[in-house]
């Protein structure tokens, strides 16, 4: 009786390690009645009320009655304070036990009941079981297994071995922003309240002192100042605190810069007139648009219609990419302002220096007259048709210069606030000076360049035609960019070879632009084909190392299945799906399949990992410790054979469709029972 009580009174997993003893002193006793004995214990309710998987009503759930109204409160801080810091929701269950069930199981079906999102992370404390789950979903993407081993060891296995029932959810709460923020594990915060530094009762709970959490506060916002207003993911990572400060103090720094600008402005549009700020008034307008309507965000945010956590992160960081769109504006015109403020200081020097450079070009004109002379006799019209009116537009440039020149001088003159003319002036002067100087050289180049051309052009239509032809082996991977660059350098070619008598310049040209172009994305292909050869060539190897791991794992796994958990299939699983997947891709896309190949390797080495701890760790807690290797009906237990017999119907029988089955149940059709949410991620459990 003393035994059955125990039995009773104990978990699932536990009756069913318990069961050797009994085998090891029912010698005298036939294969069968001990058989049923087996069954008998393993399937015997156990005497606590279950729990079976629910629909969790809020994100802390006590069915179990171990918390006061205070804990819940202090769990709950530490709820929110995780979800605003790093918007991950953190859900707690504390039941009697998981049902017969596993906390894996239990954990993964109460999730899926509760619609759980995929930024949610359910702890699972079975109190009378004295079991436990954290279920962590995929979408935490920093939140890697390790870390969740961490987590678990760290800061939640301490705090339910001395019944610290509020103090394993506050402790998992900050060890899961620890590790979601990686700053090097978990921080000496999360490791004390594990320890049970933390005071929970009445008094409430100390999770930080009110200097660490303003010392940190400033540290954000001082980091988040150095984050670029439009890196909408650095600004997505800061704590929604920090992000409520940023946007404020980005507020009054852009509001003082517009003022700032408006007063220039005015200062500016009084000096130089209303022609000469229209670029900057037009960019200090858009600015002044883009700050209104961020305030008008702000407005939203502090009247008396709440938000939502993610609306107000994403109004926030709204607030912040407006403000920096406005300070941009301003400052792409800062130089160009300044110049012009400049130029009107250095006015008269200015003119001065424009007046030599309009004498220097008058002298070449008539130099380059009798250069265009000499190429009318040298080439054909059309050869020259680039550059045949060249001299007579520089003429045209240098009046231009000479009347702005002019204006610009009277416009010094004026009284101090009526010499914003000379600015535009000088400009105008400025830019038909460097027209006319590009319009002379263009001429005194011309004989140098047509001969050049005329020289090269064979060379350059005969590397443009290897270039198409070349085309041809690589637009598979270059697609309509290259099919589109071949058509175009086609072209070229065909004009050249028509028209490389009249214009071998232009021929020339057009002939370099579309080779380059064909080039720069034949290269590109070459390389993405070179790249696809490579993983053909390594595809084949590694499938073949794939398939050796998967088998070793399964040879394992198949013969050893009464002691291999979850981790350990699960990881099975997925090296065979990636397997599966890379033959399917091997032909149509090989850096894929590599990818799947090099995936199931991994994965099937963890498995096989997983396998041999889950073995080691049920040989040492079933198997005599004087040595040998266990009775046979031990053995068949581990290979999974034994129950399933008995399930068989103890002939080896066809075993019925479905029904309930324990973790050493062996093949045969039909379910396993419990099921599970497979698009959860990682997890860790255990008993406490």
């Amino acid at each position: 009786m003393a035994f059955a009580a125990h039995i009773e009174q104990s978990s699932p997993t536990d009756r069913g390690r318990a069961y050797l003893r009994p085998i090891r002193r029912w010698g005298a006793m036939s294969a069968v009645a001990a058989l049923f004995a087996i069954l008998a214990l393993i399937f015997s309710p156990a005497a606590a009320s279950a729990d079976p998987p629910l629909v969790l009503p809020n994100q802390i759930t006590d069915t179990s009655g171990v918390l006061n109204s205070g804990q819940k409160n202090d769990i709950q801080t530490a709820i929110d304070q995780l979800s605003e810091d790093h918007q991950i929701d953190l859900w707690v269950a504390f039941v009697p036990d998981f049902n017969e069930m596993g906390g894996q199981a239990w954990a993964e079906q109460t999730a899926t009941k509760s619609t759980l999102r995929n930024n949610a992370v359910l702890l699972a404390v079975a109190t009378t079981e004295r079991a436990y789950y954290l279920d962590v979903p995929p979408g935490l993407k920093n939140i890697t297994q390790s870390d969740i081993d961490s987590i678990t060891g760290d800061a939640l296995e301490p705090a339910l071995a001395d019944g610290d029932w509020a103090g394993a959810a506050i402790a998992t709460a900050g060890a899961l922003g620890d590790a979601n923020s990686k700053s090097g594990g978990m921080s000496a915060s999360t490791l004390l309240i594990a320890g049970g530094a933390v005071i929970v009762g009445t008094g409430g709970v100390v999770l930080y002192s009110r200097k660490r959490k303003s010392d940190h506060n400033k540290a954000s916002l001082e980091a988040a100042k150095h984050i670029a207003p439009d890196d909408i993911a650095g600004l997505n990572a800061l704590p929604l605190p920090t992000l409520d400060d940023r946007a404020k103090a980005i507020l009054v720094e852009t509001d003082n810069a517009i003022s700032a600008s408006q007063e220039e402005l005015e200062l500016a549009r009084s000096e130089f007139g209303d022609a000469a700020v229209a670029p900057f008034a037009q960019a200090f307008d858009k600015a002044r648009s883009t700050l209104a309507g961020a305030f008008g965000i702000r407005q939203k945010l502090d009247d008396a219609i709440p938000e939502s956590p993610e609306q107000r992160r994403q109004m926030l960081i709204d607030i912040i990419s407006s403000c920096g769109r406005a300070d941009q504006e301003l400052e792409a015109r800062v130089e160009e302002f300044d110049a012009m403020r400049d130029l009107l200081i250095n006015a008269p020097a200015r003119l001065d220096a424009l007046t030599q450079s309009v004498v220097a070009l008058s002298v070449r004109l008539p130099e380059s007259e009798a250069v265009l002379t000499t190429l009318k006799s040298q080439f054909p019209a059309p050869t020259l048709a680039p550059v045949v009116g060249n001299v007579t537009m520089a003429g045209e440039r240098l009046t231009l210069a000479e009347q702005s020149i002019e204006a610009g001088r009277d416009a010094v003159a004026l009284p101090a606030g009526k010499q914003g003319g000379a600015v535009t002036a000088i400009r105008t002067a400025e830019a038909a000076l460097d027209q006319a100087r590009k319009l002379l050289d263009g001429v005194d180049h011309a004989a140098d360049d047509i001969r050049n051309a005329i020289a090269t052009l064979p060379a350059a239509m005969e590397d443009v035609q290897q270039g198409i032809t070349a085309a041809d082996s690589y637009l598979a991977q270059g697609g309509e960019q290259l099919a589109s660059a071949k058509a175009a350098a086609q072209a070229a070619l065909a004009h050249a070879q028509a028209s490389k008598d009249s214009d071998p310049l232009g021929a020339f040209n057009q002939v370099v632009a579309a080779d380059a172009q064909l080039d720069a994305l034949l290269a590109a292909a070459q390389e993405q084909k070179q790249q696809l050869e490579r993983a053909q060539q390594r595809l084949a190897q590694d499938m073949l190392a794939a398939q050796a791991q998967i088998t070793a794992a399964g040879d394992f796994l198949n013969t050893r299945r009464g002691a291999i958990g979850a981790e350990a299939r699960t990881r099975y699983a997925e090296a065979q799906r990636h397997l599966q997947a890379a033959q399917q891709l091997q032909a149509s896309d090989p850096s894929t399949a590599l990818q799947h190949a090099q995936a199931a390797t991994t994965l099937a080495t963890h498995a096989l990992r997983a396998a041999q701890n889950d073995v080691s760790a049920w040989e040492a807690s079933q198997r005599p410790r004087g040595g040998g290797g266990g009775n046979n009906a031990a053995g068949a237990i581990l290979g999974g054979i034994l129950i399933n017999s008995v399930l068989r119907g103890g002939g080896g029988g066809p075993r019925s469709y479905g029904g309930p089955s324990s973790s050493g149940r062996g093949g045969g059709f039909g379910g396993g029972g419990g099921g599970g949410r497979g698009s959860r991620g990682g997890g860790g459990g255990g008993r406490f």
